[in-house]
């Protein structure tokens, strides 16, 4: 969809809802409403919550399943004022917002989904290099929502990295395709929306994933083995803001957006800790996934690899380049 639609149909839906309510802000997500996962509920309970704090003085109408923007337009959206609040998916803009991919690059790490979305909170308040990244696309960070602990889901046991050696794994991103190579096995780049079919016809044996997203996906009907190797917890999004509305907003409300940000962060964390909790004990019983813990010592072991290290640099010397000190962030997401 063209930016000038998106303009087009965002003047529509201002006009419908002003007549309303003065103060509605639009979130523009790709989640659709009935997803019934932690993004989706969440998402509902922050504009229920936002509400609710303002005492019903303003709102958040939520738009979607990509009815406004598609995921990967979401940014340039928001910059453009089509949309107020929006789920940007970071790893989707390594050019756009190199700073903060910094988790990215980081796989393995030690961190779990909330202490991810901490040290994210941690960096954007103490180095302004994150924030003024944000800044130049005419966004501000409101709140973060990482991913689950990750492991592998493969469609054979696994319970060594001797075991491994050889075995076709589902690549993407920065730091997984060094990651794989070091472990002896094959990159293979398929889609999220693919990978049901190539571990179904084993074109994979595995890919990098976490209980809730593999139930959501279905990928544990053909995939039967999923082994504790200890990735950490990905980064997914970015809740951001329009920057020009954000800074429009008076004193107190800009209050209940910055508590209700961290809030959320708790709270999502805690939906998807049910999530993936409700996923394992479904594993046990008629789902019958296997689940085999790996030496995680043995695959902490790997970050000393050449190929592994040079995609740290690679996101250390795009950092040093803003002026951004690396060292502390660097420590951790180190083990």
């Amino acid at each position: 969809m063209k930016l000038k639609t998106l303009l087009s149909v965002a003047v529509a839906t201002s006009v419908l809802a002003s007549g309303a309510i003065a103060d509605t802000y639009k979130w523009i997500t790709y989640k659709p409403q009935g997803a019934g996962d932690a993004q989706a509920i969440t998402t509902q309970w922050f504009a229920d919550e936002f509400a609710k704090r303002t005492g019903g003085k303003d709102s958040i109408q939520i738009f979607w399943g990509g009815s406004v923007a598609k995921a990967k337009e979401i940014p340039t959206a928001l910059s453009a004022g089509v949309g107020d609040f929006g789920d940007v998916i970071t790893p989707y803009f390594p050019d756009l917002l190199p700073v903060n991919n910094a988790v990215g690059f980081f796989i393995p790490q030690p961190l779990g989904t909330e202490q991810v979305g901490e040290a994210m909170e941690a960096w954007h308040a103490k180095y302004p290099q994150f924030s003024k990244e944000l800044a130049q696309q005419n966004l501000r960070a409101i709140g973060f929502r990482p991913l689950e602990d990750y492991g592998l889901l493969c469609t054979k046991p696994i319970h060594s990295l001797q075991e491994m050696k050889g075995l076709r794994i589902r690549s993407y991103g920065f730091a997984y395709p060094a990651l794989i190579k070091a472990m002896g096995a094959t990159p293979v780049s398929v889609t999220t929306s693919d990978a049901y079919e190539a571990l179904q016809r084993n074109v994979l044996d595995c890919t990098p994933i976490g209980p809730a997203l593999a139930r959501g996906w279905k990928y544990d009907e053909v995939a039967k083995y999923y082994i504790e190797v200890p990735f950490g917890a990905s980064f997914g999004h970015i809740i951001a803001m329009n920057l020009d509305r954000y800074n429009a907003m008076d004193a107190k409300t800009q209050a209940v957006v910055n508590k209700l940000g961290h809030d959320y962060l708790v709270e999502y964390s805690r939906k998807l800790e049910e999530d993936a909790s409700r996923v394992r004990e479904a594993w046990k019983g008629k789902l019958g996934v296997q689940v085999i813990k790996f030496p995680a010592k043995e695959f902490a072991a790997l970050v000393a690899n050449e190929q592994v290290q040079a995609v740290r640099n690679e996101w250390v010397k795009k950092a040093q380049a803003t002026g951004l000190t690396v060292d502390a962030i660097v420590s951790r997401l180190s083990f």
